[in-house]
């Protein structure tokens, strides 16, 4: 069996966990693009597909200009 997960999930997986456990709070900012890719050792597009997931799920917002937040938790 294989454990194998795509760069994109295992970097929202790690970023999901860190709002869901409070590393991350409301408010706060996450790391730039390029620091996320720096970090997750990736390229671009894995960061942005993660983002965009986080985004959909209703955990982050990008602010224009600003950066990437944690949302409040209903």
């Amino acid at each position: 069996m294989s454990t194998y997960k795509p760069d994109y999930q295992r970097i929202a997986d790690d970023l999901r966990e860190q709002i869901t456990d409070g590393r991350l709070s409301p408010g706060d900012k996450l790391p730039s693009k390029r620091e996320l890719r720096d970090i997750y050792g990736t390229s671009a597009q894995p960061v942005e597909a993660a983002l965009f997931l986080l985004r959909a799920e209703g955990l982050i917002e990008g602010r224009q200009g600003k950066g990437t937040f944690v949302l409040e938790r209903e």
